[in-house]
């Protein structure tokens, strides 16, 4: 399988402009023939929405994409909005023609810059879900930062886990810092769940918050194995090999020998204890 990482840079509140964006984007990744193309966390809208969340929500993925997605398969980042009228921040996966799955972001955060539970409803579900290239899941920026919700992803039989965020510079840290620490998150990852890791930043600035790129692919023995650019928008293809998985599960047989028993008799006593 081969992927094509699209780090891009998307205006605020101009769907129609970060659209088109994006079908220059598919358009490369078709020529150059990729398999997926994927892009950041709310590629379609930017991120610091606030009061104008309402404006750019979707209920129906734009025919455009849907089409595309009949020569290459797309992931990318929009509002949902959802059977109450409530906004999600959603990750959609196109496939011929078909919308496959949407993960809708579960863990919102409302600390320091961010106020994300302000405007957006939580969603309440991590699945894997079949594609043609395999058994696949999708986490929302924040959503990575939860060890349960890679380890379902990948106890579900996900393979490939895809990751759209919008990370940025916080004051403090630089910019090489904080792609460390995503970085570490995902290398764990990929080397306990023998699962390739796909991670895809933004770049740009809105509201003051300068993101800072630097998409990067992990591979199950937990290497980075495609980085993109700090700063700048960028555009690399990486080869995604089931072999490597099998290869890797192999040397480090972690995950054969998991026991969901335990891990579930666990966290219930635990459960039952905090509500006691």
């Amino acid at each position: 399988m081969k992927v094509y990482i699209g780090q891009i840079k998307p205006t605020l509140g101009n769907v129609e402009k970060n659209l088109n964006m994006m079908l220059e984007v598919i358009d490369r990744a078709i020529t150059e023939k990729n398999d997926i193309v994927i892009f950041p966390e709310l590629s379609l809208t930017g991120y610091s929405l606030e009061d104008i969340v309402f404006d750019v929500a979707i209920k129906e993925v734009p025919s455009i994409l849907l089409e595309k997605s009949k020569e290459i398969s797309i992931i990318f980042g929009a509002v949902e909005l959802g059977e109450e009228e409530y906004p999600y921040n959603t990750a959609y996966y196109l496939e011929d023609g078909k919308v496959v799955h949407r993960h809708r972001k579960v863990y919102l955060p409302d600390y320091g810059m961010f106020y994300e539970g302000r405007y957006f409803m939580a969603g309440d579900k991590v699945r894997a879900f079949d594609t043609k290239f395999g058994r696949v899941g999708m986490l929302v920026c924040e959503d990575m930062w939860h060890q349960s919700a890679q380890y379902i992803l990948a106890q579900d039989g996900a393979r490939y886990i895809f990751v759209p965020f919008n990370s940025p510079v916080i004051v403090g840290k630089s910019k090489e810092e904080m792609s460390e620490n995503w970085k570490n998150i995902c290398k764990a990852n990929s080397l306990l769940n023998g699962t390739y890791t796909v991670a895809v930043n933004r770049v740009g600035v809105e509201d003051g918050i300068a993101f800072f790129g630097n998409s990067f692919v992990v591979n199950p023995e937990g290497k980075i194995v495609g980085e993109g650019k700090y700063i700048y928008e960028d555009g690399f293809s990486c080869k995604l090999e089931d072999i490597e998985i099998r290869k890797a599960r192999f040397k480090a047989p972690m995950f054969k020998t998991e026991n969901l028993n335990l891990t579930k008799k666990e966290i219930e006593r635990i459960e039952i204890k905090k509500f006691q």
